[in-house]
């Protein structure tokens, strides 16, 4: 069973995460040509993304598939670059078992999405909750 996390600890990692992503300089170039002018719309997105997947909210409405599949230029190597900012901001951000579930449960989002993605076909489903 995962460690409790909170909203406030949810959005702490996707504020801190995005932040490291936009600097970044093999993901924040995509990041921004997709997101251009819609960051907080995005963040507040993936606050809602993480809540309904770690604490089974509901809040989060969207297709993640189908928005991955639709970034023009992405590659594997942007999710490779992607998951090892994920854990590394979760290390710092969270306590070491709760950081630990929740970048496992980024490893297999991030298998769904990157297969959709760079074949660009419907992959398996993104996981949706605890």
């Amino acid at each position: 069973m995962m460690p409790r996390i909170t909203e406030q600890e949810i959005r702490d990692l996707v504020f801190a995460f995005y932040e490291r992503v936009r600097e970044d300089e093999r993901l924040g170039p995509v990041f921004e040509r997709s997101l251009e002018g819609r960051w907080p719309a995005h963040l507040e997105k993936m606050c809602d993304f993480w809540s309904s997947i770690l604490l089974a909210t509901g809040r989060f409405q969207g297709d993640p598939v189908r928005a991955h599949v639709e970034v023009a230029g992405i590659r594997p190597e942007h999710f490779d670059r992607w998951i090892e900012l994920f854990g590394q901001t979760a290390a710092i951000t969270l306590r070491p078992e709760t950081a630990t579930d929740i970048v496992g449960r980024a490893a297999r989002i991030r298998v769904a999405l990157e297969h959709a993605a760079c074949s660009g076909l419907q992959g398996p489903e993104v996981p949706s909750g605890p």
